[in-house]
């Protein structure tokens, strides 16, 4: 039932983000009287589930959840219609307008999806507000890394981050990010004992915690108490139970959740035996419980009641400047984490609907629902802006060449790069996708 959920509110976010890039497209091209043959959700091979002439139009919704189309008249496009390009050009083909006109239609549908990423930033933080967790939350202060921790950079669990580049620390989740992605590099740390120091960033810092499996660098410090454990697991069947305080392992004292996960990091072999000690209604017990090849016995650990996030609530106005300051930093952030792709260890962590659908709870909820789509409908502005044939972006740069020479790309140009670029999206949508099912069944 848990799938089920997560695949509803994927494919209703997907729908309701692809029809609205497709308007885009539509409108822009109905703007500048260009005709539009088709106007689909989902794609259509062979047979559709809904069609109906309207004009000139046929609107039609397709039996492939993956994406939609709008075919608009002379152009070459994913249909590969070369008899109609044949032809002589009429008025009301795209390939008879300016390079102008057809550069606005195919920036369209981008730019309706970054509206649309904006605006339901600002309604969510509206509707719903933030949360926020700040340090008086953290109780027992920061858990560093422990690769981060190597550096000796005087960072230590226990210590409070109260200000990054000189700006007070509101939100303490935010501050990995800020190093990570954000190019924040000063720090100002608070020592139990009220000591203040300046700890100042290597300017590639951000590279090293990536290459070294330190992007969450610092996590609140809390005791380990067991929330759930999974059913699968070796822990399960030896008893480990909701409630139960693990306090060591292999008789190592672990009064952290931090300390447990540096503990287990160190037994060799990917499923090893730990001795885990623990307290349950006041007794203490012991269980020997096999690792995973993540160094994991699996189970996710209680949030304690302390560690509560503070709810701000906004009047619209205000939720217009927070919603969209969300909203840029999203883009800033996503944008910042393509390169990684190309990296070995980013390839490896690439997903495609498995990856996007796990964003999603398993009950149904809709401030998470629509905060989501907010976030895949930016992230899908920008995958189709990326300069590759057969995504609008792979359209925009052959326009650009056009109006920057003077010179239409020739049709047999485009119509192979048109294939080149399907052929290269179908392999990314397959890689991505295997990812997923190798994370699923074999680790």
């Amino acid at each position: 039932m848990d799938f089920w959920i997560k695949a509803a509110q994927l494919l209703l976010s997907l729908a309701i983000l692809v029809t609205i890039h497709e308007f885009g497209h539509y409108l822009a091209a109905r703007a500048f009287k260009i005709r539009v043959e088709k106007f689909y959700l989902f794609f259509d091979p062979w047979f559709s589930l809904l069609k109906k002439k309207i004009g000139d139009t046929e609107w039609g919704i397709g039996w492939l959840p993956l994406g939609g189309y709008v075919k608009i008249a002379g152009m070459v496009d994913e249909s590969m219609d070369k008899d109609q390009m044949a032809l002589p050009p009429k008025d009301d083909e795209f390939r008879s307008k300016p390079a102008w006109q057809r550069l606005i239609v195919m920036v369209a549908g981008v730019v309706v999806n970054i509206i649309a990423g904006f605006l339901i930033y600002i309604l969510v933080v509206s509707a719903w507000g933030t949360d926020s967790l700040t340090n008086d939350s953290l109780k027992y202060g920061i858990a560093v890394n422990k690769n981060f921790n190597e550096l000796n950079l005087g960072i230590e669990d226990g210590d409070l981050i109260t200000a990054v580049d000189g700006e007070t620390v509101e939100n303490a989740q935010l501050v990995n990010l800020q190093v990570f992605l954000r190019g924040y590099r000063e720090l100002e740390v608070l020592k139990p004992s009220g000591e203040k120091k300046i700890i100042i960033l290597d300017k590639d810092i951000n590279d090293w915690m990536w290459e070294n499996d330190a992007v969450m660098a610092f996590t609140a410090r809390m005791p380990t108490i067991v929330d759930s454990v999974m059913q699968n697991r070796d822990a399960f069947k030896k008893g480990l139970s909701k409630g139960d305080s693990i306090v060591s392992i292999n008789g190592v004292a672990t009064p952290f959740f931090h300390d447990l996960q540096a503990q287990l990091a160190k037994q060799e072999g990917d499923s090893t035996l730990a001795t885990v000690g623990l307290y349950r209604n006041g007794e203490y017990k012991e269980l020997d419980v096999y690792t995973d090849a993540n160094k994991t016995i699996g189970f996710q650990p209680n949030r304690p009641e302390w560690l509560e996030a503070t709810h701000t609530d906004y009047t619209f106005g205000e939720s217009i400047t927070k919603g969209m300051e969300k909203a840029g930093w999203t883009m800033h952030d996503y944008l910042a984490q393509l390169p990684l792709i190309l990296t070995a260890k980013g390839a490896q962590s690439v997903g495609g609907f498995g990856a996007i659908g796990s964003l999603f709870p398993p009950a149904w909820d809709w401030q998470v629902f629509w905060a989501n789509t907010a976030f895949i409908s930016l992230v899908l502005a920008i995958m189709n802006i990326l300069p590759i044939p057969a995504l609008d972006g792979g359209h925009i740069m052959f326009l650009l060449y056009e109006m920057i020479t003077g010179k239409e790309a020739p049709q047999k140009v485009l119509e192979y790069a048109q294939l080149i670029g399907f052929v290269v999206l179908m392999t990314l949508f397959l890689y991505a996708n295997g990812n997923d099912v190798y994370r699923a069944f074999f680790q």
